[in-house]
């Protein structure tokens, strides 16, 4: 069996995520190889080719792979799986834009966003916003799959793995890369965060939410935030930990004014601890809380800061 691990990266790096990919490639068996997409992505490449258990890492690389979008990684993986059984990839951002259409081109059913691997052709996956797991088993040919990552443990880097080149694909496509607008700071990114503090609709506003942001400054933590106070406007969408937003799991997460929805749960529930500080003792959060201070939040957090 031999298996195709999408790489997650930036160009400069690569994502924690593509090394717990490969964890889940490893455990289905056979040959692992890394296909390394983007543009001026030598040094991602080389980083590749050092987690162990890779047999080898495709590089691609083309001013047509600078951002991965859909249609130019369609044309660049499908063509590859000739030779493949499988191909994985994190469920991320990138990684649930550009498979979906990889699965479509080879008219296969994409199996998503698993937490376990089962066997070469059995997987684990959430349902119904986590509240039930679903063993999926597969007959397609050809296996699509998106890794979460947070269920899977990093592969080491003691590999060396040899490094081919190949082609980029070479457009042009219907689609093309505009401008982005990224959101800058010193915090921690959400989903690599080792502590997580979260606000929710209780927040009351935006400007409260720099009692939250105080706090997690002196924890080295980042700020998330539930759809509720994302939707209110009191912070940016790239905040939303939950089914729609992102999936963390930290060793710590700290949900303030959170009721807690099946909706943000799915996002959060896999941390390791969990505290919850919400004045509704009945409030659905602190069923999943290792421990709960039933509490007025702005007496909660400034005594919280004043004791760290």
């Amino acid at each position: 069996m031999a298996i195709l691990v999408v790489a997650e990266h930036d160009n400069a790096h690569l994502s924690d995520a593509t090394n717990k990919a490969v964890t889940a490639a490893l455990k289905m068996g056979g040959d692992v190889d890394v296909l390394v997409a983007g543009e001026n992505a030598g040094d991602v490449a080389a980083e590749a080719a050092k987690i162990e258990g890779v047999r080898a890492v495709l590089h691609a690389d083309g001013p047509t792979l600078a951002k991965q979008l859909a249609e130019a990684m369609q044309a660049l993986i499908v063509p590859l799986m000739g030779d493949y059984d499988a191909v994985l990839a994190p469920a991320t951002t990138s990684g649930k834009n550009f498979l979906p259409r990889v699965a479509a081109a080879l008219d296969v059913m994409q199996i998503s966003e698993i937490v376990s691997v089962e066997a070469p052709d059995t997987f684990v996956r959430p349902i119904y916003a986590g509240n039930a797991m679903q063993t999926v088993k597969s007959t397609d040919k050809i296996k699509v799959i998106t890794v979460r990552p947070t269920a899977f443990d990093a592969a080491g880097n003691g590999g060396s793995a040899s490094v081919k080149s190949i082609d980029a694909p070479a457009g042009p496509f219907k689609s093309a890369f505009v401008s982005e607008e990224l959101t800058q700071s010193d915090r921690p990114e959400l989903t690599a965060a080792k502590i997580v503090i979260s606000g929710g609709r209780g927040m009351g506003s935006g400007e409260n939410f720099a009692m939250i942001e105080r706090i997690a400054d002196k924890l080295g933590a980042a700020v998330g935030a539930s759809r509720a106070a994302v939707d209110a406007g009191f912070v940016p969408n790239d905040y939303q930990v939950g089914q729609t937003g992102k999936v963390v799991a930290p060793e710590l997460y700290i949900a303030v004014g959170i009721s807690g929805a099946i909706q943000h749960l799915a996002g959060m529930k896999d941390s390791k601890v969990i505290v919850a500080i919400n004045k509704d003792e009945d409030a659905p959060i602190f069923q999943v809380a290792d421990y709960g201070l039933v509490a007025d939040l702005f007496k909660a957090l400034p005594e919280l800061e004043e004791a760290l």
